[in-house]
C-alpha cells in the first residue's frame, strides 16, 4: 500500500523526506497559507528523483476553518487510509491546526522528534461518525444563521423535528449527550425569554468540516507541482 502524505509547507523539510523514508509514498500534499513557497522547488526536485507527485493546496481563511475544510475534502477526494498527516513539517500554529484536524477526521499522524519518527495517538474513526444526522443537520442550520445561533422553535421548524426532539439533540438527556455536553453548542436566553442556541468555536469547525467531496480534482485551490 502507498500513502498519500498531508503535510504544512515549512522549514522542516527533513521532516517530509523522514515520511517518505519510512513509508510508500504515491503522494505528498503540501498546505500552504503562503509562506515558505521557495521551498517547494526543493522538494520538488527530491520528490521527482523518488517519482513521488507533489500537489500544494492553499488554506483560505482563517487558519482551523480552512485546514478542516481541506480536510474534510481530502478524506472523500482521497482513501482515507492511506492518508498519512505529517505535523512537524510546518509553523507551530499550523501544525497544531493540521493535528486537529487530524484528530477530528480520524486521520492518522506522524511527528518528527530528534530525527525519530513517531506515530501519534489520533482516533481510529472520525469525530463525525459519533454525530447522528439529527445532530449535523441542527450544526449545519446554526452554521448558515447570524452569529450561528437560532431559537428552539425555529430550529424545530427548519429541521422538521418536534420541539422536544430538538431540545434531547441540543441539551441531551442521563443516557446521551446532546450538543451542549459534547462541547459543540450552548444556550442563552434571547428576546421574550426564548432559549437560543449558538455554535461553539468547536461546533464552528465540525459544521464546516462536514464536507463531501467526490473525487481529487475537487480538492480545494490545487496547484499542480509535478
Amino acid at each position: 500500500m502507498k500513502y498519500n502524505i498531508v503535510a504544512p509547507l515549512g522549514e522542516d523539510l527533513e521532516s517530509i523526506y523522514t515520511a517518505v523514508r519510512e513509508f510508500p509514498t504515491e503522494k505528498i500534499y503540501l498546505l500552504s497559507t503562503g509562506k515558505h513557497r521557495e521551498r517547494l522547488d526543493e522538494l520538488k526536485a527530491v520528490a521527482d528523483k523518488l517519482r513521488i507527485g507533489v500537489q500544494v493546496i492553499d488554506i483560505k481563511g482563517g487558519l482551523l476553518e480552512g485546514m478542516f475544510k481541506i480536510f474534510a475534502q481530502m478524506k472523500s477526494a482521497v482513501d482515507q487510509d492511506s492518508l498519512l498527516v505529517n505535523v512537524s513539517s510546518g509553523d507551530n500554529l499550523v501544525n497544531c491546526a493540521a493535528l486537529s484536524a487530524s484528530y477530528v477526521n480520524g486521520l492518522k499522524a506522524m511527528a518528527v522528534m530528534d530525527d525519530k519518527l513517531i506515530m501519534l495517538p489520533v482516533l481510529k474513526f472520525s469525530y463525525y461518525r459519533l454525530l447522528p444526522e439529527r445532530k449535523l443537520a441542527i450544526l449545519k442550520f446554526l452554521k448558515d444563521q447570524p452569529d450561528c445561533c437560532s431559537s428552539l422553535e425555529e430550529l424545530a421548524a427548519r429541521t422538521k423535528m418536534s420541539l422536544p426532539l430538538v431540545s434531547y439533540h441540543v441539551n441531551g438527556n442521563a443516557k446521551a449527550e446532546g450538543l451542549i455536553t459534547m462541547g459543540l453548542a450552548a444556550t442563552h436566553i434571547g428576546p421574550r425569554g426564548k432559549t437560543q442556541v449558538m455554535l461553539t468555536e468547536l461546533g464552528k469547525l465540525i459544521s464546516v468540516g462536514d464536507i463531501e467531496a467526490p473525487s481529487q480534482a475537487a480538492l480545494p485551490h490545487p496547484e499542480a507541482v509535478a
